[in-house]
């Protein structure tokens, strides 16, 4: 394991991120957010739960994070697996309810174990031990306060892999801002950009305006992502879109505005969708099958007209764009 890094060995530009932010800054920051969960809005349900006493509301988590899984993942984007995995960490818990979830388990009911803040730390300087590339925290979005917590104490550690954002959009902008300077590479998954879709599908009819602000907030923060010479990711945007039946998500919308964000936005259109989670011949049948490859075609056609050209070279349609 590297030796402890003290304030003393951090300068600004420094990569990860965080390391150019003294311990201090980011114990202020982990202080306030932990202290706001006595009225928790971390997320844009804004439930007001008193979290930091163990109540619980939308995202049914209380004071501690939760952690489903964690492991080198080799199933994430080249840019982030590399040779030798992605450390994602699963929380449990969501704060949406996405009838489709292909991680229904993990997100809707829960399975896993709570952790304080150094057993996060631990598991962070542990994939940091298997020779991880990154710390890739998947749906963070109601545990922003609990991860700011865990943080110096793995820095303290030896911690030095860049922090992989990795969400369902429906982000608070004050956990976002907390993370500024924090987090180095922002992964969100955008779903439906339909306001009535969304309350179908996802339980949550802002969906689509909060996933806009998220995305400028994001990308204000990091900017179009940026690889390195051995091909990963370094710091950046990274947006994955879930191609679904029927062009229920609206991704012609969705590309427009990812291409006005920025034509170099990085995408990731992913064509693995399956019927899951509460999805079923008499429940949501629309989308009870997976998608054609003729939709496949016309997501990538959007995508190009609206002026997009980074997409992810391994994975979704990567076998099309070679059409």
């Amino acid at each position: 394991m590297a030796a402890p890094r003290t304030s003393s060995t951090r300068s600004e530009g420094a990569w990860p991120a965080y390391l150019g932010l003294p311990l201090e800054e980011i114990r202020r920051r982990a202080a306030e957010a932990v202290a706001a969960l006595a009225s928790c809005a971390a997320c844009p349900r804004n439930c007001r739960a008193d979290r930091l006493h163990g109540k619980t509301a939308a995202c049914r988590s209380g004071r501690w994070a939760r952690v489903a899984s964690a492991f080198p993942h080799f199933g994430e984007e080249d840019c982030l697996r590399g040779r030798r995995g992605s450390g994602t960490i699963f929380f449990s818990w969501c704060n949406l309810r996405c009838v489709f979830c292909q991680n229904f388990d993990v997100s809707q009911q829960g399975v896993g174990a709570e952790v304080r803040p150094e057993g996060l730390a631990a598991i962070m300087l542990e994939l940091q031990a298997l020779g991880c590339h990154n710390i890739n925290l998947v749906t963070p979005e109601h545990v922003v306060p609990q991860v700011l917590e865990a943080l110096p104490l793995a820095i303290e550690g030896g911690l030095g892999l860049p922090l992989v954002y990795n969400t369902g959009a429906y982000d608070g902008l004050e956990s976002l801002r907390a993370l500024d300077g924090i987090v180095d590479i922002y992964m969100p998954d955008v779903k439906v950009w339909d306001p009535a879709l969304a309350l179908r599908y996802l339980r949550a009819r802002d969906y689509p305006e909060v996933a806009r602000a998220a995305f400028r907030e994001m990308h204000r923060q990091v900017g179009d992502l940026v690889l390195g010479a051995d091909g990963l990711a370094r710091r950046g945007l990274l947006v994955r879109h879930l191609v679904m039946p029927g062009g229920i998500a609206g991704t012609g919308e969705i590309v427009r505005f990812l291409a006005g964000l920025s034509p170099d936005t990085y995408v990731n259109f992913m064509d693995q969708y399956h019927p899951a989670g509460r999805v079923s011949p008499e429940r949501f049948p629309e989308i009870n099958r997976r998608v054609s490859d003729a939709e496949l075609d016309a997501t990538l056609d959007a995508a190009r007209a609206a002026g997009l050209h980074r997409f992810d070279p391994r994975r979704g349609l990567a076998r099309l764009a070679a059409r």
